[in-house]
């Protein structure tokens, strides 16, 4: 990604003003609108990077399930061990590029391991703040990078708040879901998808929490498209647990406001107020796509299904395969599935 090309483009989606030359504020000073790229991306396969841990370039392996020839795309190779790793590496340059050297952030583990693990390469002192249900590995993860690990009691919401309060005090908060530089580097699973199958996928199924790896791999889709490197958009579904399934909700019922926040097993999509909410259900919708909300009783077996066919992944990532059983007989060919985590990250 170019830095200074798509600084430009960043504006704030309330009052339009475009984001600020110097500082790295997570929303609207004027205000408080989230902020967003307002021009379509562009086909940058070559990306600059400031900082970088060799992320990308992760396996589309071909296996036979439910009867079909079905690509999976290994996000969880990622260096820390998650697709968060794409987002991190230019969310992180861009704050470089900003002569930022500490900064905080809230996560339910993969997104503050990333942190973490590209803070430290880039020589910025981190503070990740968690739910302190958060799994034990992701946890040790990142204080392993050096990290200062601030447990949160409560849901994940409790972590965003306590976040919030520390940024009011002046404090960097160089947050995956607020601020937009994250997105151009998940678009590049886009690109890389392409690459391999030397033509677009017909589907795509992935976890969806935040929603920003989905809406970042769709607009490097989009941008393909515009490109004129494929004739098509794949069908975006985007998976949640049925315990948390804000996006889901909203997709079907159109409000998200009363839906309910219980336990679930996959930790990483437990979001109850995802901040692109609207944008990420625009864009499934425009692709022809739809939500799926997964039962708690269907995590951890599907966890099993994947690994016995070599796939290692933790529970969020399951969610997966309880979409493609029951969606696999309306998707044409090709499929491609993103398992977006390590199965090394959970704890049971």
């Amino acid at each position: 990604m170019s830095m200074g090309r798509d600084e430009m483009k960043v504006a704030c989606l309330n009052c339009k003003l475009p984001y600020p030359e110097k500082g790295a504020p997570y929303q609207c000073p004027d205000c408080g609108g989230v902020y967003d790229f307002v021009e379509p991306l562009s086909v940058e396969p070559q990306q600059s990077r400031l900082v970088s841990l060799g992320e990308g370039n992760t396996p589309l392996l071909p296996v036979q399930a439910f009867g079909r020839e079905i690509f999976f795309k290994c996000e969880y190779m990622n260096p820390s061990g998650s697709f968060k790793d794409r987002g991190t590496a230019a969310l992180v340059s861009f704050l470089l590029s900003r002569a930022v050297t500490e900064a905080i952030e809230d996560s339910s583990g993969n997104a503050g391991a990333s942190f973490a693990a590209y803070a430290a390469r880039a020589g910025i002192k981190a503070r990740v703040y968690v739910p302190d249900s958060a799994a034990g590995p992701k946890r040790k993860q990142i204080e392993a990078y050096g990290a200062e690990l601030i447990p949160v009691p409560g849901p994940r919401m409790k972590a965003a708040q306590a976040v919030m309060q520390a940024a009011e005090s002046g404090m960097i908060y160089a947050s995956h879901a607020y601020m937009p530089f994250n997105l151009p580097g998940y678009a590049t699973c886009a690109y890389e998808i392409h690459a391999q199958l030397g033509r677009a996928p017909a589907a795509l199924i992935l976890p969806a929490g935040q929603g920003g790896f989905l809406l970042g791999v769709a607009r490097g889709f989009e941008a393909l498209l515009q490109a004129g490197k494929i004739q098509k958009m794949p069908v975006i579904i985007g998976v949640q647990a049925a315990a948390c399934p804000p996006l889901f909700a909203l997709w079907k019922h159109g409000r998200m406001d009363d839906i309910q926040d219980s336990p679930t097993l996959a930790e990483g999509v437990r979001n109850r107020q995802p901040v692109r909410a609207q944008a990420v259900v625009e864009i499934t919708r425009r692709s022809g796509g739809r939500f799926v909300a997964v039962d708690e009783e269907f995590i951890l077996s599907g966890r099993d299904s994947l690994a016995r066919l070599g796939f290692y992944v933790e529970p969020t990532s399951a969610l997966v395969w309880r979409a493609l059983e029951e969606s696999i007989s309306t998707l044409p060919d090709p499929v491609v599935v993103l398992l977006t985590g390590s199965g090394l990250k959970y704890l049971s």
